[in-house]
């Protein structure tokens, strides 16, 4: 067996076809008649010579150059063969002599007599400096310019430049742009830094856990699940999850969003979907975690007039191929995180492809607690600072609206010039996020101030004596943002609602109008956004809920995207809407009933209103007297202080 390797013939190099069309293009240029610049005929003369065209009137215009002492005498077309005396010279073709002078004064005198006996009349420009070289760059900086962006096109398409080679490059557009995270590479986000999502944390270790130690899993026959979607409301923590898992694996960590792989080429996007799922395969043992899925993933339409993108259809098929096609993933695990769940294909939720939907929901009030505790952490916060209650006036928060409290609690507190953030700045943090800026420089009569006070304390009177409405936690006539009055609520901690917990809710919503309307005598546009919620939340009952007394244990709900018609009958329609009417009516007389029954406390607590603006719900209890009715959220709190106590 011969052994000597075969000589492989020399490479070609495209650099030698660029300098041999440079040498031919630059003798083509400078051959011309020696004109640099292409466009003309020049030859040197004597000053004598030159005296004798101008007195002759050969000359156009003169063009000196008074730092090299020399000149250019530019001729008239009909006179450029008598001086060059050859035939290959083109009548009307521009053509210039040049020669030099001894003394710019002796030049002057001699144009000013040649102008006065009328042999000419052309114009005389002065030129500072040499022109050499602007006449080269005017005449080869286009040729070079072409050539260097050949050159550079040309190393793109064999990969020789770092800048072409990388994956936003032209011809690097269907590279994937996954950003890569290897074990090796050090990371602070960990699980403790998750606070509160006990569940989702707990199937995001167990997924950890599955590329650490797979044997414990597999040995008895079980297999390791090949997908997880991480799906909950924005700002819950789905993608610090995410970044949790990269920092607690052993394994590489591919994290890329939806919308990368989207783009204006075609194919593009599938082709990413390839290149991302090679690069896995090859660092294997990994994690590939693709945030906002939705962008990609949405549901096909059945319908071909309904196609409106076929590239991002087909981004999904390579999508749905590269999981759970006839190629193998071992060892591969992804990631997905969304917030809309309901929108995505079927075809990429079935089991084989993601294998769990992991459900990161907003925190209750102990996670609220928790949540409180990370990220008050860096901040000088007061000794006396009460987290339980901070829990408590944030319902309905997410991770990400908590951080924001905390931030702007800070922002405040500095602003105010104090040295720790304390309660105050908190709660005004709350109504910054919640209500808007104060607007306290909004001008404002008597009469709609009061109109004001009667309308937000109707909402707070009501809310205080129904047993099913959200506590009272405080009330103020201090326009935020585009309202000219709030209040706020601690709603309850519930994961089911009952018919009469939403009446209550409707009855306590409608209290403003209702006080209007009994101690003005008239209504006013401020209730808008109160109707527009009770409006929503009663169709809500009636339609989805199937807690309407004529269509009971119904529900209409369609989840068809691209349905345009209604799954009921006009007949039904005209049912719900009566119902609907009737709802809201009923709850509007049940408002008033209560109103007139306690006019007097009423009346108190508007004037009070009306003095001091802001009222707290220690106020209303002064007037109305505690409420014998316990909140849940209290008794969640208490439960889990009297967990710690016992720990």
């Amino acid at each position: 067996m011969d052994n000597k390797k075969k000589p492989t013939k020399p490479r070609f190099s495209l650099t030698w076809l660029y300098v041999c069309i440079a040498i031919i293009l630059g003798y083509l240029m400078f051959s011309r008649d020696g004109s640099a610049l292409g466009n003309g005929t020049s030859k040197e003369v004597s000053y004598t010579e030159f005296k004798q065209y101008v007195s002759q009137g050969y000359a156009s215009k003169i063009v000196v150059n008074k730092k090299e002492g020399s000149l250019e005498m530019f001729i008239q077309p009909e006179h450029v063969r008598d001086i060059f005396k050859t035939t290959n010279v083109q009548q009307g073709q521009q053509a210039f002599v040049k020669t030099e002078f001894l003394s710019a004064e002796k030049l002057q005198e001699f144009l000013d007599e040649q102008e006065a006996l009328g042999h000419f009349s052309g114009n005389v420009n002065n030129r500072n400096g040499d022109s050499g070289i602007w006449n080269f760059v005017w005449s080869f900086g286009p040729l070079i310019i072409i050539i260097l962006f050949w050159v550079l096109i040309m190393q793109r398409m064999s990969g020789g430049s770092s800048s072409g080679g990388g994956p936003m490059g032209i011809f690097n557009v269907g590279r994937s742009r996954a950003q890569l995270v290897d074990k090796d590479e050090a990371t602070k986000v960990t699980f403790k830094d998750v606070a509160g999502q006990a569940g989702a944390k707990q199937e995001v270790q167990e997924i950890v856990e599955f590329l650490k130690n797979p044997a414990k899993y597999t040995e008895l026959g079980g297999k390791i699940p090949k997908g997880a979607l991480l799906v909950g409301p924005p700002g819950t923590g789905k993608t610090l999850l995410a970044k949790a898992v990269a920092g607690e694996a052993d394994v590489p960590f591919f994290s890329m969003s939806g919308s990368d792989f989207v783009e204006m080429f075609v194919g593009v996007g599938a082709s990413r979907v390839r290149d991302l799922f090679r690069q896995a395969k090859e660092k294997a043992p990994c994690i590939i975690f693709i945030d906002e899925i939705d962008a990609v993933g949405r549901a096909r339409a059945n319908r071909a007039a309904m196609s409106s993108n076929d590239e991002r259809e087909s981004t999904l098929n390579q999508l749905l191929t590269e999981m759970d096609g006839f190629g193998t993933n071992s060892g591969v695990i992804i990631l997905a995180a969304t917030n809309r769940a309901d929108i995505l294909d079927k075809a990429l939720l079935r089991a084989g492809r993601f294998d769990r939907q992991i459900h990161v929901d907003l925190p209750d009030v102990n996670e609220r607690k928790e949540i409180f505790q990370v990220h008050l952490r860096p901040l000088k916060k007061d000794d006396t600072l009460d987290i339980d209650f901070l829990a408590r006036q944030t319902p309905g928060f997410s991770g990400a609206d908590i951080a924001n409290v905390c931030n702007e609690a800070a922002l405040i507190a500095a602003r105010n010039s104090k040295n720790a953030v304390g309660k105050d700045d908190f709660l005004a943090a709350v109504d910054r996020i919640i209500g808007g800026l104060e607007k306290k420089t909004k001008v404002m009569t008597d009469e709609e101030k009061r109109t004001i006070a009667l309308h937000e304390a109707g909402h707070a009177s009501i809310s205080w004596l129904l047993q099913y409405a959200n506590p009272l936690v405080k009330v103020t006539i201090v326009p935020r943002g585009r309202a000219l009055g709030a209040a706020w609520y601690l709603p309850e901690e519930r994961q089911i609602t009952t018919r009469e917990q939403m009446l209550d809710e409707m009855c306590a919503t409608l209290g403003g109008r209702a006080a209007e309307e009994l101690f003005t005598g008239h209504i006013s546009s401020g209730a808008m956004n109160d109707l527009e919620r009770v409006t929503k939340q009663a169709y809500g009952m009636i339609a989805y809920m199937g807690m309407g007394e004529q269509l009971p244990n119904l529900c209409y709900y369609n989840n068809d995207e691209y349905g345009f018609q209604k799954p009921y009958s006009e007949a039904t329609a005209e049912t719900i809407d009566g119902e609907v009417k009737a709802m809201i009516a009923q709850q509007y007389e049940r408002a008033k009933d209560i109103l007139k029954q306690n006019a007097d406390k009423h009346a108190q607590l508007a004037q009070l209103l009306v003095e001091r603006e802001v009222i707290f719900a220690d106020d209303v209890e002064r007037i109305f007297g505690p409420r014998p009715w316990t909140s849940r959220t209290e008794e969640l709190l208490e439960s889990k202080r009297e967990e710690e106590e016992n720990a």
